[in-house]
């Protein structure tokens, strides 16, 4: 066993024994997961039985079709319904970041490898589209479907990176249908047209549309599958507007209104990469859909994606789409963007969710360019993860100072809240007590609401991080410690079997994030006790209650999070502690009264003035107070 799996087993000790036994499924949760299995297989066979019904249909469908056309050569692409060879075959192009393989049945991609080194969790090369489905729909002179999904194309004029899937309209081969793709250097983009030669003959003039139909199974790439799939979403972006995604964690739908815009982009993504497919001209008349898939299936969603985009059927203009198939990176999403074939500004980098408006910001122009910058410096991850949070720690310990001081100068007038609520024991003289209370703070210069608005300041910088690390592709397959893969949930014990609300691991940085965070709450709570009445201490019993109660709820959400994210929160948690520690021992009681006395003393003639939320608590107190003796008095009459 090497060190760090001694320093994990160090860290939980007894606690994870105990937790083992204390969370052992009970014989109804074990007869409910072997219930949720059987539902999940009959499922399945019920989805394989529909596929081969519907696979069996098709084939029929295609058989009546070459039928038909065996007894009328002069069938629009007759000669494509009838190939060479039964079997579809497939073409290839390149360059270094990536492999587009292309179907000569329909003419669409078939698959995308990633060759600069994206491995998935099964240590294979990243693939995308695998399991896709491109269908191209046109419609002929007499206004009937063409199905170019059921032809077999014939590729021409190939090169490494570029390539032209035609069909022949008839016999003497000056009527074609083109699909030409063309593989960007150094790039995850790939253009591609729709162009018609000759064909006005033969096409539609009064429908000028291409039809698409586009579906594809998002498989798993990453080991937490989970937590994976949070991030697995099918996001659009509207015209001249700005991006949005379906549901998440539900089966959601999308069909374009009379008042919806036409769409530029639709992009089936999971967590760390994007198939998307670009319009020159508008996506219009669209449908759009996303279903959840079992954890069994290695299947995170299912997408689909209907829509019409302008096709010329003279020929005189090309209908052009780009797919850019490649890795969720915001310096890499934001470079395609000049890639674009129209004057749109494509934003791909909005396939990054960084959070809401304040919180994106803080991500996009901060918390970005600084994890950026110490990644440069070619240090391990779990340092680097270090050295921004001792970073934003520093940028944030005036907030924490201030917060902690306003709790210090509440606790040493604490004697003197205590005299105030022995004067005033009963509750009807609450309203004076609370008014005295409010006169004393004044007195002394200080707000009993001094320490929230500095922990507000912070809030946005911790969100802000909750989002940044999980989409942090930097983290994908980078080892810490005992943790194999940061941007996945680290499993230094694993059993195998699935215990409702825990999973089959148990998370080391996430059981370590959680004692921190126990740690933290006491340290907090003693701070209220010190600054506290006795009677305001009982009447936040229930409030201390649930504070102690939620690390153990994170527990339970964050064990299948990032172990990037949960070692974060740790050192974030850690170095919390040792700020407190570093404060408290550095704060002098016995100083900080005297400055107060003193400060009582300098402006006994000009008591300061309680401001913001303070100000606005005593205003109320002042009126509810006038309105009970108004009430006193009225009783009297």
């Amino acid at each position: 066993m090497d060190k760090n799996k001694i320093i994990g087993f160090s860290l939980i000790g007894v606690v994870l024994v105990a937790f083992w036994f204390l969370n052992k499924p009970s014989e109804e949760q074990l007869q409910a997961q072997e219930k949720a299995r059987v539902e999940a297989e009959q499922k399945a066979k019920a989805q394989h039985d529909a596929d081969s019904i519907n696979a069996v249909l098709k084939k029929q469908q295609l058989a009546d079709m070459k039928a038909a056309a065996a007894k009328d050569s002069t069938t629009l692409f007759f000669s494509h319904l009838t190939p060479d060879s039964a079997a579809a075959k497939t073409v290839t192009i390149k360059n270094k970041n990536v492999e587009v393989t292309i179907n000569t049945q329909g003419g669409t991609p078939a698959s995308v490898k990633m060759l600069n080194g994206y491995k998935d969790f099964k240590q294979n090369d990243v693939k995308l589209l695998s399991k896709s489905q491109m269908a191209l729909e046109l419609r002929n002179a007499k206004n009937e479907r063409i199905m170019l999904s059921d032809l077999y194309f014939t590729p021409v004029d190939q090169t490494d990176s570029t390539v032209t899937m035609r069909l022949y309209a008839d016999a003497d081969n000056t009527h074609t249908l083109d699909i030409t793709y063309r593989l960007h250097p150094d790039s995850y983009m790939t253009t591609f047209t729709v162009k018609a030669s000759n064909m006005a003959q033969y096409l539609s003039s009064s429908d000028k549309s291409l039809y698409i139909d586009w579906q594809d199974s998002c498989l798993q790439q990453e080991k937490g599958y989970k937590f994976e799939s949070r991030y697995a979403t099918l996001t659009y972006k509207e015209k001249d507007d700005d991006t949005d995604n379906l549901s998440q964690t539900s089966t959601d739908e999308k069909v374009q209104e009379d008042d919806d815009p036409a769409l530029d982009w639709v992009a089936f993504k999971d967590q760390f990469f994007s198939c998307v497919l670009v319009g020159q001209n508008d996506f219009t008349h669209y449908t759009l859909k996303s279903e959840p898939q079992a954890v069994e299936s290695q299947v995170l969603k299912t997408y689909s994606a209907y829509m019409q985009t302008k096709f010329d059927p003279t020929g005189k203009d090309v209908t052009t789409m780009q797919l850019y198939t490649g890795p969720n990176d915001f310096h890499t999403l934001q470079d395609h963007n000049a890639l674009s074939t129209s004057k749109k500004d494509l934003e791909l980098e909005d396939l990054i969710y960084f959070g809401w408006p304040l919180v994106k910001w803080i991500n996009r122009f901060f918390i970005l360019y600084v994890f950026e910058w110490l990644t440069s410096w070619g240090l391990p991850m779990g340092i680097v993860l270090l050295l921004l949070t001792i970073l934003v720690k520093v940028i944030v310990y005036p907030a924490t100072k201030k917060s902690f001081m306003s709790s210090a100068r509440m606790r040493v007038l604490k004697p003197k809240v205590d005299a105030l609520n022995q004067k005033y024991p009963n509750k009807e003289d609450a309203m004076k007590k609370q008014q005295e209370m409010m006169g004393l703070y004044k007195e002394y210069g200080v707000s009993p609401m001094g320490g929230c608005l500095p922990m507000l300041i912070q809030m946005p910088i911790f969100i802000a991080l909750f989002n940044f690390v999980p989409n942090a592709i930097q983290l994908r397959g980078q080892s810490f410690l005992w943790a194999d893969d940061l941007s996945s949930y680290d499993e230094l014990i694993n059993w195998g079997t699935d215990i409702p609300l825990l999973g089959d691991h148990l998370s080391i940085f996430c059981l370590l994030f959680c004692v921190t965070n126990i740690i933290n709450t006491i340290i907090s709570m003693r701070q209220q006790n010190n600054q506290m009445s006795s009677e305001q201490q009982g009447q936040m019993k229930m409030m201390r209650y649930m504070m102690y109660a939620m690390p153990v709820m994170f527990f339970f959400m964050f064990n299948d999070y990032s172990s990037g994210l949960c070692y974060y929160y740790f050192l974030s948690g850690l170095t919390s502690i040792l700020i407190m520690w570093f404060l408290r021992k550095t704060t002098d009681d016995k100083k900080l009264l005297a400055q107060l006395e003193a400060y009582r003393e300098a402006h006994k003639n000009d008591p300061k003035k309680l401001s913001g939320m303070a100000a606005r608590l005593e205003a109320m107190q002042k009126q509810q107070e006038m309105m009970r003796q108004m009430q006193g008095q009225q009783r009297k009459r």
